[in-house]
């Protein structure tokens, strides 16, 4: 007989093999001899050069990879060298005599302490830490760096979670389905998986069921893996996805339905090289450029020229189109040490995107002179938005400065207040694009990184969706472009629903554009309404899915 191990859908797609558990190393003993006094100095330094050798590694990768696996590997990257955790070790090892090993094992634990005592965004870094201290242990042992082994066959990856260093370094053709149990729809986990295209299930609270060796048909869009299914019927669905996949590898751009509506399909990048390699795909533009990226490990703020000349490679990748430059999103999880100066026990709704100009108003104003320089010689559309607007009179005072400029002036939509006065906002505005990723963990009252609370912070909840649709009605009713650069506009189905609800643009990595151009294509403008219709009678995430698949006529 099979059975069902249900969790939150993140990637598409089908996948049959083994399964495969990651088994993280052992962790070292908190104890160890005292070493003596002379030798604490070399020891304190053994894990200095080791803590530096990870770091450097992690970013090394980060440079080399495209997108959000990036981004994370640089946080991963900062954490190896974190100042804090150096400080402790240097106790541990130069008054208690500890070994390096047995410092940093004792110092991360303190650490991962606070971070699930904070919660939050904090919580979520735990698994990054452990990582982090798993590497830097091994380089000071001369240990094999550790990570996910190699398969000799394709496999369904499970794991507890995965940190950013191995989700980074996934190779498609033999990890081909991830499923853990912690994490959510924005984790780091779902957030690489969904760029890389391997179909992904989060937060699967019974998937130590499972076996390493087990057959296992893991299909990414329902959320659930089978075991014991019928091999004959999994291979047939895995043959059937695989010719869909084949069908969005030939897919070319623009995206529009059957019927000639068209998608306006762009990308999210964070910084020149991401943009020009994004530029060879099928997006039409940027709609999302986010500028924090480039500026995670800047102590002083650089000047307007530096900075320009950080934001001009963005604008040349896509001479003639769109370019959507999202002003400075400092604090929370992406903190830039020049614009952030203390910390918060509630990061997620602090000082953090506009809200940083009230500590330091010529932050801003400097950033929009070097925008607005940057973009000089830019002949395509120059849009320019702010994160965590709250307020009309903010919306209002920000498109002003950003048109005195010479520039097209709009907001994100993330703070559920935005979305309630939508109309009120789009009046002031000239275009506002939907961060479903904060918006859906503000309306959930959710944090969206945490591995409890997936179901809540999953796009398709139904109070989310009525907000995007309220927002996109506002948008239509004033002739105002609606756009949203969260990641459920990677999610393809929910891609179609959105656009019947009248959202003008979807931006995304650019590892999604092609899959999401290929199912708008696959389907009529009509059935995309009428999936942005059904939705309004689910009931939850699930039956909202399953509303929009018999509305698109998907499955």
């Amino acid at each position: 007989m099979s059975t069902d191990v249900h969790g939150t859908p993140v990637v598409t797609g089908m996948a049959y093999a083994p399964a495969m558990w990651v088994i993280r190393p052992d962790v070292p003993p908190t104890q160890a001899p005292s070493i003596s006094t002379e030798k604490r100095a070399g020891e304190f330094a053994k894990y200095q050069e080791a803590a530096k050798t990870v770091s450097s590694r992690l970013a090394s990768r980060s440079a080399t990879t495209i997108g959000s696996a990036g981004d994370v590997l640089k946080m991963s990257a900062a954490l190896a060298v974190d100042r804090g955790v150096e400080k402790d070790v240097q106790s541990y090892i130069m008054k208690a005599g500890l070994p390096a090993v047995q410092a940093l094992v004792r110092s991360t634990e303190k650490y991962v302490t606070l971070f699930e005592k904070a919660g939050g965004m904090m919580a979520e870094r735990v698994t990054d830490l452990r990582d982090v201290r798993d590497r830097i242990v091994a380089e000071i042992l001369g240990e094999p760096e550790p990570g996910i082994p190699t398969p000799d066959e394709p496999v369904v990856l499970l794991a507890d979670d995965l940190a950013p260093a191995d989700t980074a370094g996934l190779n498609p053709k033999l990890i081909i389905g991830v499923a853990t149990e912690f994490g959510g729809p924005t984790s780091h986990t779902a957030i690489i998986a969904r760029q890389l295209g391997i179909p992904c299930i989060v937060a699967m609270r019974e998937l130590r069921e499972v076996k390493t060796g087990e057959l296992v048909l893991l299909d990414g869009g329902l959320g659930k893996i089978t075991r014991n299914a019928d091999p004959e019927r999994a291979q047939e669905s895995v043959t059937k996805y695989h010719a869909w996949r084949e069908k969005i590898h030939e897919w070319r751009g623009p995206a529009q339905t059957t019927d000639g509506h068209h998608a306006e399909l762009l990308v999210n990048v964070q910084d020149g090289p991401t943009a020009t390699t994004a530029a060879h795909g099928e997006a039409e533009g940027i709609g999302l450029f986010r500028t924090e990226m480039c500026f995670l490990d800047t102590v002083v703020e650089p000047s307007i020229e530096e900075q320009a000349a950080v934001y001009a490679p963005v604008f040349h990748a896509y001479q003639d189109g769109k370019v959507v430059v999202r002003t400075l999103d400092a604090g929370s999880d992406k903190p830039v040490p020049y614009a952030n100066s203390e910390e918060e026990e509630n990061p997620a709704l602090g000082v953090r995107g506009l809200r940083t100009s009230g500590q330091n108003p010529e932050l801003l104003q400097h950033q929009l002179d070097a925008i607005a320089l940057a973009a000089k010689d830019h002949p395509g559309k120059n849009w320019v938005m702010a994160p965590m607007v709250a307020t009309l009179r903010e919306a209002e005072w920000f498109a002003e400065e950003v048109r005195r400029r010479g520039m097209v002036g709009g907001i994100m939509v993330e703070v559920p207040a935005v979305a309630v006065q939508a109309e009120q906002f789009l009046e002031l505005v000239d275009f506002v694009s939907v961060g479903t990723n904060d918006l859906t963990q503000y309306v959930m009252a959710a944090d969206r990184l945490s591995p409890h609370l997936a179901e809540y912070t999953d796009p398709w909840q139904p109070a989310v969706l009525q907000l995007i649709a309220h927002t996109a009605a506002a948008g239509m009713k004033l002739g105002k472009p609606v756009g949203v650069c969260g990641e459920a506009a990677a999610d393809p189905l929910l891609a179609c629903v959105l656009l019947g609800m009248g959202v003008t643009s979807l931006s995304m990595a650019s590892s999604a554009v092609s899959s999401v151009g290929a199912q708008i294509s696959a389907v009529s403008f009509r059935q995309c309404e009428a999936a942005a219709e059904a939705i309004n009678q689910a009931r939850d995430a699930k039956h909202a899915r399953i509303l929009a698949s018999q509305a698109l006529e998907i499955r």
